[in-house]
């Protein structure tokens, strides 16, 4: 006997104005297994088809977030004071009492959180762990690279804040230990397990993030490059699919792609 097809997931799109807003939108048409039910901004924008923060929460079983770290905190916030909706959240540059916040709205409320949904990056930060691991630090020097659109307000990416965190815990470090997110003027000789950043602002660039292992005889270079924001806007929703309903808790994509135990 064929089973009835499960319900879709009612999802929310915060920032719905948005590149990423609409990008998650227009994904969403047409699927059988999820359905756009609300759209919101922030207060004050207007637009056709747009509801209120309290309607759209009422009405979604998920919301997707990708706005910025102060509407995100907020959004969390007054989600995990009403209860029962779930949070993907895509924005970054949070502050560490921004951070806090979510953490605490996540003990009411699953909550997903990550700087990429792309199922690629996510598996990069598996190498990247991996080759930190097994390169000395005394032989080989880590510099992550990312480039951005000139419309991106935070930097490093918070992308490539995570792959320097799993280059971190590669070797057993901290990476507020280790960072070196820019250079200028006379920096002296580089400290041996420093991991640097380096950052490009311009045009429309969606996203390229390298790490690089440099060592005196031999370079490794591990790297992934965007090229479409709908690859961000169908992890999101992955993840949305696999939070609807889940019980309260602060998640990332490892965990929605089962790359580590889930919590």
């Amino acid at each position: 006997m064929t089973q009835p097809a499960a319900a879709p997931v009612k999802i929310a799109v915060a920032g719905a104005l948005g590149r990423m807003g609409r990008a998650v939108a227009a994904l969403c048409e047409g699927r059988e297994d999820v359905v756009v039910v609300a759209r919101f901004e922030r207060a004050g924008v207007d637009g056709e088809g747009l509801v209120s923060f309290e309607a759209a929460l009422a009405a979604a079983d998920v919301v997707i977030d990708f706005t910025t770290p102060e509407a995100s905190t907020a959004l969390a916030e007054k989600a995990a004071g009403r209860g029962a909706v779930a949070l993907v959240i895509g924005s970054t540059g949070f502050s560490p009492d921004q951070t806090r916040r979510i953490d605490e709205a996540a003990q009411r409320i699953a909550i997903v959180r990550s700087g990429n949904f792309s199922l690629g990056v996510n598996l990069l930060l598996g190498l990247v762990a991996q080759a930190a691991r097994a390169l000395d630090p005394a032989d080989f020097d880590i510099e992550i690279f990312e480039a951005h659109h000139k419309r991106k307000v935070d930097a490093p990416s918070g992308t490539a804040l995570m792959l320097g965190e799993a280059a971190a815990a590669g070797r057993g470090v901290a990476l507020s230990d280790m960072i070196q997110p820019a250079r200028h003027g006379l920096t002296g000789a580089r400290p041996e397990g420093e991991i640097g950043f380096s950052v490009m602002r311009g045009g429309g660039i969606i996203g390229e993030h390298s790490v690089t292992f440099a060592g005196e005889e031999e370079i490794l270079t591990i790297s992934h490059s965007a090229r479409d924001r709908s690859l961000f806007a169908r992890g999101a929703v992955t993840a949305a699919r696999w939070a609807a309903g889940r019980g309260a808790g602060a998640f990332d994509m490892q965990d929605v792609l089962g790359l580590r135990n889930h919590k």
